[in-house]
């Protein structure tokens, strides 16, 4: 795997979550990639980036350091790093420093830092399923069997809702009220959801004709965590014993 004691060390902490260096590894990385998306979105907001500009720009600039330095260690330590580099972790993990590298020489690119957010699906690697309670209901049995599910479903909701209501705050811009992209995110979760309060609305071509494939999407996506839920519901509902014989069906 890897030339060295201390390298094979370093891959099994970077790359694995089986021993509590890595977790440990994840959870922090983890916590970094929300705080960067976090200082991100602050940075959209006028009346915080003006108080706090510098302390903003120097959190910024830490964690684009710190997610450099992260990618060249797995490229360093990694087996096939061509491999690494051309798989979809690869790519995320690149686009989580490059755009704020990207935003010396282009103005407003730096915006695309919220795809970071994307990486937060490493989180999955430190799950474990838990075991059932016997003495549970079956309802309870089915909501606990699925909630690594509907975790994963509602991850993927928010990193949606992050990233269209970043895209439509590039769109349409404050001068039609998204005056920044909290405010767009919570634009695409009322549209997403299909409430749609209406009082934001975009009003360039391209604007309404995102938020119409948002609205399509909406319907699409409500019916998810209904699914996960009735199939858990049905396959517990059924019986575990025959109850002739006994056997573990």
């Amino acid at each position: 795997m890897s030339d060295s004691p201390w390298k094979a060390r370093l891959y099994h902490i970077i790359f694995e979550a089986d021993t509590r260096a890595g977790k440990a590894f994840d959870v922090l990385l983890i916590l970094a990639i929300l705080g960067s998306v976090a200082v991100s979105m602050l940075e959209s907001v006028s009346t915080v980036q003006t108080r706090n500009a510098f302390l903003l720009d120097a959190l910024e600039w830490g964690f684009t350091g710190l997610f450099a330095a992260e990618y060249f260690l797995r490229l360093f330590c990694s087996p096939r790093p061509k491999e690494y580099a051309r798989s979809f972790f690869g790519w995320i993990d690149l686009l989580g420093w490059v755009p704020t590298v990207i935003g010396m020489l282009l103005p407003g690119a730096e915006i695309l830092t919220t795809i970071r957010i994307l990486r937060v699906l490493r989180v999955f690697r430190v799950l474990k399923m838990a075991a059932y309670l016997k003495e549970a209901t079956v309802l309870a049995d089915a909501l606990l069997a699925s909630r690594r599910k509907i975790l994963v479903f509602l991850c993927f909701v928010l990193t949606l809702v992050t990233l269209l209501g970043s895209l439509m705050y590039v769109i349409e811009g404050p001068e039609h009220g998204f005056e920044n992209i909290p405010v767009s995110v919570y634009w695409a979760i009322v549209t997403l959801t299909t409430v749609g309060y209406g009082d934001i609305s975009p009003q360039t071509a391209l604007g309404q004709f995102l938020s119409s494939f948002i609205m399509i999407l909406g319907y699409a996506i409500l019916a998810v965590p209904t699914g996960i839920v009735s199939t858990e519901f049905m396959r517990h509902s059924k019986p575990t014993h025959c109850p002739h014989c006994g056997k573990q069906l």
